[in-house]
């Protein structure tokens, strides 16, 4: 399998019309193409998948963790597909810490030996792309990262690709594998990202999308790892991770309130040994029956309001919640839990009204940034947050999680609520826990 990762300058540059762009011309080509993001985001996966018909898997050092990511590149290898496409996050060096450190694009291209295509906003440049380029490509090179390509976006002609390409050449530098023009559609942005592939026709980027080489596929290196690697992987997830979830039913709302989900958590609870049963509090389905735990992830509760407050869902959320069965609510999901939602117009909701909360949404940005437990029940456990909704606890509660940064949750008897979103491969034993009583 070949594989790609489409790093950019800086936020912004056209890294998602990019990859989205790449994977449409691949898919010309009649490649197997596989998805991938670096990073926490949900939403970029989304439109991955709208275009492969695979769900596209976050990779990055830090929440994931190196062997993780690998695992997940080389199980698309070994089900014949025939390229990865890995979408990266911000620019190329930033990420948790320091320059191209941890959790950054750059240094999990370093880690899986990944070769990248720098991502180049050159609306407005011609001769300026030589020396930044020349910077990228010679930091990387400290890092032992290959800049190996250059796809320019937002270029003003086919002559100025031609300016862009040419000054590459006679300074030496990575290529002008592909460049789109400035007409290239842009898909819509809503407070947490793009808006999600149901809301909006996947546009059409290939009279777009202008290929300066002669085989653009042949240019894209195999993947260094061999898919042999996941037999060590199969055994441990056989035998050692011992089926902490056997024959447990869990059950997951999933809808357009509750639509951040890794698939990897989904694959590591039947992993587990769980059959997951799914359900819609928007459209008011009652908490599957037989459930022995519930999740609750996030989404956008504050699009959906009016539908919740009238859900039917909450009474058999309440009886769940009576039973004494645990109960993992993140984020969107918590909200939900609460007595109130308030929206971006300043208007209240009623909500199931469990746990004493009550939320609020506002314009800017409330928190963000990487997670771990560091001691206690869950230690180990990773994972990210990221809302722009504050809470109001309307009595003294009691916190679940010890984190150096960010929100230590609610633990109110069989409930684990907080606005972080987990990714349980992180830290298994831990994880469990939410679904065990």
């Amino acid at each position: 399998m070949r594989s790609v990762l489409l790093a950019g300058v800086q936020s912004g540059s056209g890294k998602t019309t990019a990859t989205l762009a790449l994977i449409q011309y691949l898919l010309a080509q009649k490649q197997t193409v596989r998805g991938f993001k670096s990073g926490p985001d949900f939403l970029d996966p989304l439109w991955h998948r709208k275009l492969t018909g695979y769900d596209s898997y976050n990779l990055d050092t830090r929440m994931i963790g190196a062997d993780e990511s690998q695992t997940l590149l080389l199980q698309a290898q070994s089900q014949h597909s025939d390229v990865a496409v890995i979408e990266g996050v911000m620019g190329l060096f930033d990420g948790r810490e320091g320059v191209g450190k941890n959790g950054s694009s750059a240094h999990l291209a370093q880690t899986l030996s990944l070769d990248v295509w720098l991502v180049v906003d050159a609306k407005g440049m011609s001769g300026s792309i030589v020396p930044l380029v020349y910077g990228f490509m010679h930091y990387a090179k400290k890092t032992n990262v290959r800049i190996s390509g250059i796809i320019a976006n937002r270029v003003g002609s086919a002559h100025h690709a031609q300016l862009l390409k040419a000054h590459l050449v006679e300074h030496d530098l990575p290529p002008l594998m592909a460049w789109l023009d400035k007409s290239v559609p842009t898909l819509p942005e809503r407070h947490l990202g793009l808006v999600k592939p149901d809301e909006h026709p996947l546009p059409d980027f290939s009279q777009h999308f202008h290929v300066e080489v002669d085989d653009l596929i042949e240019t894209i290196p195999k993947l260094k790892k061999q898919a042999q690697a996941l037999l060590s992987y199969d055994k441990q997830t056989n035998s050692e991770r011992n089926k902490r979830l056997n024959n447990k039913v869990i059950a997951v709302a999933y809808d357009d309130a509750c639509c951040f989900i890794y698939p990897a958590n989904i694959d590591w609870l039947k992993q587990q040994g769980a059959e997951v049963q799914f359900f819609s509090p928007i459209a008011g389905d009652p908490v599957p029956a037989g459930s022995d735990a519930l999740w609750l992830p996030g989404g956008y509760p504050e699009l959906h309001a009016r539908a919740l407050e009238n859900s039917a869902s909450w009474t058999s959320l309440l009886d769940f919640v009576k039973s004494g069965k645990p109960i993992l609510a993140e984020c969107g999901g918590m909200m939900l839990l609460g007595k109130v939602l308030v929206d971006h117009q300043g208007k209240s909701w009623k909500m199931a009204d469990i746990l004493p909360i009550e939320t609020k949404m506002q314009d800017k940005l409330a928190s963000l940034g990487y997670r771990e437990c560091t001691e206690g029940d869950f230690s180990g456990l990773k994972g990210h947050e990221f809302h722009h909704s504050t809470r109001t606890e309307l009595e003294e509660l009691t916190s679940v999680f010890v984190v150096s940064r960010g929100d230590k949750g609610i633990d109110q008897a069989n409930i684990k609520a907080s606005y972080i979103h987990w990714y349980f491969a992180s830290a298994p034993q831990a994880a469990s826990q939410f679904f065990l009583i």
